[in-house]
């Protein structure tokens, strides 16, 4: 599975004009699910990303977490995108394919499962778009700041 992870202060999905979610700070999560993923790199990616220490902390150092945020008044939350076009090969010529991404069915539940983590688990406010949608995104990236994961990277 891949993420970029952007830290935000604010981000939104539209389909059809419908806004589905919106959040304030926090990161918009681009989710490409592979093939060959399991529920294994849906879990160990989003373990990864609920402790992800790119929010500044007094000394203006990224020493915090989306965990750090929990008990604010408004806490910091997560707005997560499906986005199968992570999982492109771009190797030959210049359209690329996308044979490497999960069937939608197994994405459907990967990505559902990735969100649900995030929010049972952790308690970390979740808004997702439309699996499988034409969806219009928009944020306000903060700092800039983003970071990509991919659970191969993570697995060595």
């Amino acid at each position: 599975m891949k993420a970029v992870i952007q830290r935000v202060t604010f981000a939104q999905v539209k389909v059809e004009g419908k806004v589905l979610g919106e959040i304030e700070n926090g990161f918009l999560i681009l989710l490409g699910v592979c093939e060959g993923d399991t529920e294994n790199e849906s879990k160990l990616l989003a373990d990864k990303t609920a402790k992800l220490r790119i929010f500044n902390d007094d000394a203006g150092k990224m020493n915090l977490s989306l965990l750090d945020f929990k008990d604010n008044k408004k806490p910091y939350s997560v707005l997560v995108i499906s986005q199968f076009t992570l999982c492109a090969n771009t190797r030959r010529g210049n359209r690329p394919d996308f044979f490497a991404a999960a069937k939608p069915e197994t994405a459907k539940k990967l990505y559902e499962l990735f969100a649900e983590r995030l929010s049972n688990e952790h308690g970390i406010v979740t808004k997702t778009g439309e699996f499988g949608a034409d969806m219009k995104v928009s944020l306000l990236n903060d700092g800039p700041v983003t970071i990509i994961l991919d659970t191969d990277d993570m697995k060595k």
